[in-house]
């Protein structure tokens, strides 16, 4: 779990920091692949241990890391 959430914070800074700071943007499209990735094994690690619950959280920044991603990726 530690390292779940270490991947997250991580992806998290590397979503802000490059468009931010305007060195390596480029980043920030990648890093939102790699949130979106983690978000569909969250999902589907919630949907084995039988904890429906939670899943809505992780489609909501499913949807936004993949926004992101999109749209950084084509240049808007």
């Amino acid at each position: 779990m530690k390292l779940v959430g270490l991947a997250e914070a991580l992806g998290g800074i590397g979503l802000i920091l490059p468009q931010l700071t305007g060195i390596l943007p480029v980043l920030t499209p990648l890093a939102a692949t790699g949130l979106a990735a983690v978000m569909v094994l969250a999902i589907v690690w919630h949907v084995r241990h039988d904890d429906a619950k939670a899943i809505g959280m992780n489609i909501v920044l499913l949807a936004a890391s993949l926004f992101v991603a999109v749209f950084r990726f084509i240049g808007f």
